[in-house]
């Protein structure tokens, strides 16, 4: 799954990254970002229009859901059977959408803690994540926008730690998996592969990060493991 996560660039730098509209966003860098949060999405109203920057919850609410109390546990869309599943069907369809990052945490459970990492593409280079958005209406008229992130197989930088990693798009395949005409749910789902190896790193970070309340710097700063837990994590 994917859980946490860091965008920590200024929104100029997104904004050029991904050739998108922020000029109406408030965004800050952020080190921590935990689910039922406010995260940033990218999006397309439409196959002529350009990308568009945009704050929503993170935990998808399907539109056609009675209340919004499920969120918390639809963070995440295996891309496996997003498209059996009615709460991600329609959405992978014709909603899809990019929630930059430019780093994930994954934890290592062993008998006695839970050892977290931090992953990044290349040195800490901006990517985006595959994802999923809705528009849901309240019965007093409120909307909300949510979101979530799919997921894949592991690759083996990644498998040590956790069986499963966020399914993180080529930045080529970005024009394809905004575009709302391409509803080929087949075609979309082959973007889903696990993400090259070669181009990723990992490493410790303090448990800092286990605290929501903690977002900032020191969240990802590397640190050094005990020579035999070392041993374990090569």
């Amino acid at each position: 799954m994917c859980g946490r996560y860091r965008l920590s660039r200024q929104k100029e730098i997104l904004a050029e990254q991904f050739d998108a509209d922020f000029d109406d966003l408030d965004w800050e860098p952020r080190y921590n970002i935990a689910p039922t949060q406010a995260v940033l999405v990218i999006k397309r109203a439409g196959a002529s229009t350009a990308p568009n920057a945009s704050l929503m919850r993170w935990g998808l609410v399907p539109a056609w859901a009675a209340d919004s109390t499920g969120a918390a546990r639809s963070i995440n869309a295996r891309a496996e059977t997003a498209a059996s599943k009615p709460s991600f069907r329609d959405p992978l369809r014709k909603q899809r959408c990019l929630i930059p990052a430019d780093a994930f945490y994954e934890w290592r459970r062993s008998a006695r803690e839970k050892q977290p990492f931090c992953f990044e593409v290349g040195f800490g280079d901006v990517f985006a994540f595959a994802g999923l958005w809705d528009r849901w209406a309240g019965p007093r008229g409120e909307i909300l926008e949510t979101c979530a992130i799919l997921t894949t197989t592991p690759n083996d930088l990644l498998a040590e730690v956790h069986d499963r990693m966020p399914a993180i798009l080529r930045a080529e395949d970005y024009g394809c998996w905004l575009d709302p005409n391409m509803q080929d749910v087949e075609c979309a789902v082959g973007l889903l592969k696990p993400y090259d190896a070669n181009r990723m790193r990992r490493y410790p970070v303090s448990t800092r990060v286990n605290r929501v309340a903690n977002d900032g710097p020191e969240c990802s700063v590397p640190v050094e493991l005990p020579a035999t837990t070392g041993l374990l994590f090569g």
